[in-house]
Parts: C-alpha cells; sequence; structure tokens
C-alpha cells in the first residue's frame, strides 16, 4: 500500500510502498478514504511529542472496512466508519467505565503505530474503538470529527460543562478552537474568539463568535470579563500566553479546559494559581473522547445543528499530504485540510 512516511524527526515525510498492516485477534483494518492533517501530526513529527520511527503519520480519518480480525462481533468488511485517535485497549478498568481516551494500554494511529496517511490503517479492540458512521456524512466530514471535532466536543460538553446561556471563550482559532466555536453556538452560548490572524477570526464570526484579536492579550481578557467573564474557556492552540489568558478570562467558579498540547518546555507552563484560587476556578484537561461517546455528537450532526464539513478549507491529495504537513511550520488559511484517498 501507499504511505506518507518520515524517517527522522523534521525530515521531509516521502510516500512509498508498504506492507499491509496485518489484521490481529479483535482487531479491524480500515481502507481509508479521508484524513485530516493536525497540529499534533505535526508535533510528532518535529520530535515534540517523540514517537517510534519511521512512523506513518495522521490519526483523524473516516474509511470502509477492508478485514476483520477473529473475536470482531461490532464490525464486517464494507461498513463506513471511523474512530477516535486514542483507541482504548477495550478491557482495562478506564476503558469498563467508558473512560477510553485515558486507557493506559491505549493505541494511538500515527503516535504509537502507523497512522491514516495510509491506504489502509490498523484499529486494534474494533468493537471498542470502531464508530458507524450515518449514511448521510461523508467521508470528509467524518474525518474533520475524528480529532479536533470530537476533542472539541467532550471539553466543552463534558470536561466544560457547557450549558445554553453560559459564556465560552475560545483561544486560537485553528481547526480545534473553530470546532469548539461551532459547539458553543450549537449549545446556544456566547461565543468569543479569540486569534492573531484575522481570518481565522473571520471564520469563527461567521459560526456566530464574537471575534477578538490577540495582538493585546489584555484587551482581549477586559472585553471578557466586561462581558460577566467566562463560565468555560480554552486553549485550543497550546500557548503558555494563552493558557493564562484563559483562566484570566473566567468569571468566579469558571472552568478551564486545557486541549491545545503544551509539550516541551511547556509542559510546566505556570497558571496565575492567585486567580485559582480566590475564584475557585476549575483547571481540567481534555485528551480526545472515547468511541461509547460520540452518539450525542452524532446526533446533532444527523440533526443538521453541527455541519463539521464546513470546517474543512482545504482538500489535498495524498502526494499532497508531506507539504501540507511541513506547512504547519508557518500558520497558514484557516479551516481543517482534509486528504481524500478515494
Amino acid at each position: 500500500m501507499r504511505a506518507v512516511t518520515y524517517d527522522a524527526y523534521g525530515e521531509t515525510p516521502t510516500i512509498r510502498e508498504r506492507p499491509q498492516p496485518e489484521c490481529p485477534t479483535g482487531a479491524a483494518v480500515v481502507r481509508v478514504r479521508a484524513t485530516g492533517v493536525c497540529r499534533s501530526d505535526w508535533h510528532a513529527w518535529r520530535g515534540h511529542d517523540p514517537v517510534p520511527l519511521p512512523m506513518v503519520p495522521g490519526h483523524e480519518f473516516a474509511g470502509v472496512v477492508e478485514r476483520v480480525g477473529a473475536g470482531v462481533t461490532g464490525a464486517r468488511p464494507g461498513d463506513r466508519v471511523t474512530a477516535p485517535f486514542v483507541c482504548g485497549c477495550g478491557h482495562c478498568p478506564w476503558c469498563a467505565a467508558g473512560d477510553a481516551q485515558v486507557c493506559p494500554d491505549q493505541y494511538q494511529p500515527g503516535f504509537t503505530g502507523p497512522g491514516s496517511f495510509a491506504e489502509l490503517v490498523l484499529i486494534p479492540a474494533a468493537d471498542t474503538n470502531l464508530i458507524h458512521l450515518p449514511d448521510a456524512l461523508g467521508f470528509n466530514a467524518a474525518a474533520a470529527l475524528g480529532c479536533r471535532f470530537a476533542t472539541a466536543w467532550r471539553a466543552v460538553t463534558d470536561q466544560g460543562r457547557l450549558t445554553a446561556g453560559d459564556t465560552l471563550a475560545v483561544f486560537g482559532c485553528g481547526g480545534l478552537g473553530l470546532s469548539a466555536v461551532m459547539i458553543g453556538r450549537a449549545l446556544d452560548a456566547r461565543v468569543f474568539a479569540i486569534d492573531v490572524s484575522s481570518a481565522a477570526l473571520a471564520r469563527a464570526a461567521a459560526l456566530g463568535a464574537e471575534p477578538l484579536e490577540t495582538s493585546d492579550l489584555d484587551a482581549a481578557i477586559a472585553a471578557i470579563q466586561r462581558s460577566g467573564g467566562a463560565h468555560v474557556s480554552l486553549d485550543a492552540l497550546g500557548s503558555p500566553a494563552l493558557a493564562a489568558a484563559s483562566v484570566r478570562s473566567l468569571r468566579r467558579r469558571g472552568r478551564h479546559i486545557q486541549v491545545g498540547l503544551l509539550l516541551g518546555d511547556d509542559a510546566a507552563t505556570p497558571l496565575p494559581m492567585d486567580v485559582v484560587v480566590a475564584h475557585e476556578l476549575e483547571i481540567l484537561g481534555s485528551h480526545g473522547m472515547a468511541a461509547a461517546d460520540y452518539p450525542a455528537m452524532l446526533a446533532l450532526v444527523a440533526a443538521g445543528r453541527l455541519d463539521p464539513a464546513a470546517l474543512i478549507g482545504r482538500r489535498i491529495s495524498l502526494e499532497d499530504a508531506p507539504a501540507a504537513l511541513a506547512a504547519l511550520d508557518r500558520p497558514g488559511p484557516p479551516g481543517l485540510t482534509v486528504v481524500e484517498l478515494g
């Protein structure tokens, strides 16, 4: 099969022939029809989030089941599916409790094993991790759900507990941030979108957010606080400055959700703990979403209240994927980039 592969961190990936994945007991092999280009793939390629080498990137995808291993009962060849970027083992206490996103023996395509910038991708514990797609949901839109949209959904709804009439502040309006904006508006919340890019802010405004430019973070925080402060605020980029600003934008007893990755030196990012204590704020992380939690999100997609396809900015071929990954070194156009394979 053809797959994008890199042999060293920061080395330009190439497309080459690789062996098709085997399909062990309990697993499934999926023929990839679309896969997103995500900043998390870039972090791995740059070595910020070390992965075994060589590596095939890609972790948000949709496709068709090619074959299943012995013991799989919930899927068969021909099924239209996606999967979370965190695949649980299916038998630990966390998976049994429905929290596969924090499984200690998790498998992540593109990080712990070959990913979806390829014609075929392996998904272990298929009965735990495969998600059947509604007939009306196209592969491109479904690929947009796999990481950034599902991560934003869980961050906003489960961790953030956002409800109608609340105020949500989204710091960073890449694919993850724009997903959070769309979800916040679908839940009838007031949404502030904060970014340095005028194009990203225009996209967020089109989704119903109130845009705030971040060249002066103090001014953005002040504007949010004048509204009464955010009930929920997200750092959707992974920036020490944005994480601290997110905390400072909260109203008393508000909730900061750290969704953007803080890696390397940024892993020890300081936060204004004086405000956290005095205002009884909550600091929460959010790491993807288990397959078991997808139905509520897919129900809103089916009802037309969420439209992940509207977040897609570019559609490219597999041949263009290496350059698209490397291009994340610098700011790019707003919206998601999706690689089409079929």
